[in-house]
């Protein structure tokens, strides 16, 4: 199940068909249960997961034992936990299944390690890295200035099929409000929206 992965490069690469193959076939895919713990608070794991099929979050859990939700990866998303994977220190941060889920498992030298094959990967990595740190940046902007209503509609956005996929709750965590205010803004905006 690695021709997701093949079709990802290829795409924002513009390399050929026999370059992705090559690029990929020391990469292994790897399944998730639904609920299962793909990395806790302290783990140290240097692999990045491309999302196959299926659906990863990360997260936190604060002292009062409640979950702050950083990001979701559905299909054709990638997620690690940048202190792990980066800079080779314990994790603060969770990563569960939110369902059953495929991932190529991308390890920390793949980028350059591949970079004999197809030149342009070390670009594809700094840009997914700078669109990592632009999402970050304007979702930290959204939590401190924007309305629940705004902030719901972004994610609506940035997660167009999620809805339908993530219990209401986790929404909200991801939103920095209660379930409640979630229920009101929807109830809000199915009303401006079918008058």
């Amino acid at each position: 199940m690695l021709e997701k992965f093949q079709a990802y490069l290829q795409e924002r690469l513009a390399i050929t068909n026999e370059q992705a193959k090559e690029a990929v076939s020391c990469l292994k895919t790897k399944s998730f249960k639904k609920g299962q713990v793909v990395l806790s608070p302290g783990d140290l794991k240097s692999d990045s997961y491309f999302i196959n099929s299926g659906l990863l979050r990360c997260f936190s859990i604060d002292e009062k034992g409640k979950e702050h939700i950083i990001q979701f990866a559905p299909e054709n998303w990638m997620i690690s936990e940048r202190n792990s994977a980066v800079f080779n220190e314990p994790s603060f941060f969770y990563i569960d299944a939110i369902e059953d889920t495929e991932v190529v498992v991308v390890k920390k030298d793949f980028f350059p390690a591949i970079q004999y094959v197809v030149p342009k990967i070390l670009e594809l990595n700094i840009l997914m890295l700078h669109n990592s740190i632009r999402f970050m940046q304007k979702r930290i902007n959204m939590l401190l200035g924007a309305t629940a209503e705004e902030r719901y509609l972004d994610f609506i956005k940035l997660y167009p099929n999620l809805t339908l996929r993530v219990p209401q709750w986790m929404i909200a965590s991801y939103l920095g409000i209660t379930p409640e205010s979630l229920s009101r803004v929807r109830k809000d905006l199915a009303k401006k929206h079918f008058k």
